[in-house]
Formats: structure tokens, C-alpha cells, sequence
């Protein structure tokens, strides 16, 4: 109970904070540039095909090792899951891109913004990372699990910084988040134990680390 008790401040935390930083330091117009972020859809092909990429990889990644490993891995199909998402992709982008995201973009590159943020966003799931849509309790598979999280967060929050940078939408960030948090409460093999789900984790990070490197590179110069 404890555990899900703190998902109403994980959720609420970035986005408080995001639209307070934004009033004191931008003012009223600031916040009015905020709204006009959080409703701009107009963008390029790129930042829409990004969405599928979340669903795409973890439903491959958890297909693939249910026939070659063990088929504890077998995707679920929990529908119904995807809302966590919504709320979690609303919510958090409000301070993670609506305000966070474009100062570090003053000071560092695309990619290093994203990976910089990526940790920190990961960081802030730390106290219900071993709570709901996971194969609870990890034990001592924790460390592991809690590393390959990281690592797939970070990925995640790369794609989302190339994807701002070439939109300037908060919008589009909150449906990528959304898509990556649903996609992970939708698919996640329910079966499998805390060492397993690791795992898995740390094969879709790679697999997400292949796919923003391959954009950082493709960007590049653009």
C-alpha cells in the first residue's frame, strides 16, 4: 500500500514543480507558452513514427524470448493497463519537457539532454519501481532490475528529447510517454520471476539504446 500510495506524488511531483519553475523564473508568459506547447501537434513524420517504437519493441523483445527461452516470457495483453499511461504521459511531461528538457538543451546537446534527463527521470521512479506492473517482490534481483529500468527510461527520454527538438510539443511527448509507460503495463510478461523480468528489461534497453543511437545519428547535423 505504501508503494502505491507514492504514485500520486511520482505523477503530480514533476508537474507541480514544472508549472511553478515555469511561473517564477518565465512568468504569465511562460505558462502561456506552455499551454501553446501542450497543444501543438503539427510535426514532422518522425515524431509520430517514434510512438510505435515502445509497443514495437516490447511486444518483439518478450515474443522472441517466449519461443527461444522460456515461455514464462509470453507477453500479456492487459489492455485495460494502457490508462496508467495516460495519466503518468499528461502528468510527469509537464515538468520533465515543459520545463526541464529545454534548459538542458540550452547548455548540452540533444542526445546528452536526453541521457542526462533519462537518469534523472529513472531516479524518480526508485520508490515504486518494485510496485505495480512488475513481477513483485524482485528480491535480490532488485539492483538489476532497477539498473536495466534506467537504462530503458534513458533510451525512452533520448528519443523524447530528439522528438521535442524537432516538434517543440510537450503534446507529442506525453503521447511517447504514454505509449512507452502503456506498452510496458499492456505487454509485460506477467509469469515471469524478478530475475526474469530484469531480463527482459535489459534486452528492450539495448534494444532502445540501438534505436536512439540510430536516430542521433540520422539527426545529426539537422
Amino acid at each position: 500500500m505504501a508503494g502505491l500510495l507514492m504514485f500520486p506524488v511520482m505523477l503530480l511531483g514533476p508537474s507541480c514543480a514544472g508549472i511553478y519553475m515555469i511561473g517564477r523564473t518565465s512568468g504569465s508568459e511562460g505558462l502561456r507558452d506552455l499551454r501553446r506547447r501542450m497543444a501543438r501537434l503539427r510535426a514532422p513524420g518522425f515524431c509520430y513514427a517514434v510512438l510505435l517504437v515502445p509497443p514495437i519493441l516490447i511486444w518483439s523483445v518478450l515474443t522472441v524470448l517466449s519461443r527461444t527461452v522460456s515461455p514464462d516470457f509470453t507477453p500479456n495483453h492487459f489492455w485495460i493497463g494502457a490508462a496508467f499511461g495516460i495519466f503518468a504521459g499528461f502528468l510527469e511531461e509537464i515538468g520533465w519537457v515543459g520545463f526541464a528538457l529545454p534548459r538542458f538543451l540550452e547548455r548540452h546537446s540533444v542526445f546528452t539532454s536526453g541521457a542526462m534527463l533519462g537518469v534523472l527521470w529513472g531516479l524518480w521512479h526508485l520508490p515504486v519501481i518494485d510496485f505495480l506492473g512488475t513481477a513483485t517482490p524482485h528480491g535480490r534481483a532488485w539492483l538489476p532490475y532497477c539498473a536495466a529500468f534506467i537504462l530503458a527510461m534513458t533510451g525512452i527520454r533520448i528519443l523524447i528529447a530528439y522528438q521535442y527538438r524537432a516538434s517543440k510539443s510537450v503534446a507529442l511527448a506525453q503521447l511517447l510517454h504514454m505509449s512507452s509507460t502503456g506498452s510496458l503495463v499492456v505487454f509485460s510478461a506477467p509469469k515471469v520471476s524478478g530475475m526474469q523480468e530484469a531480463s527482459w528489461y535489459m534486452v528492450y534497453a539495448a534494444a532502445l539504446w540501438i534505436v536512439a543511437v540510430a536516430v542521433a545519428v540520422g539527426k545529426r547535423g539537422r
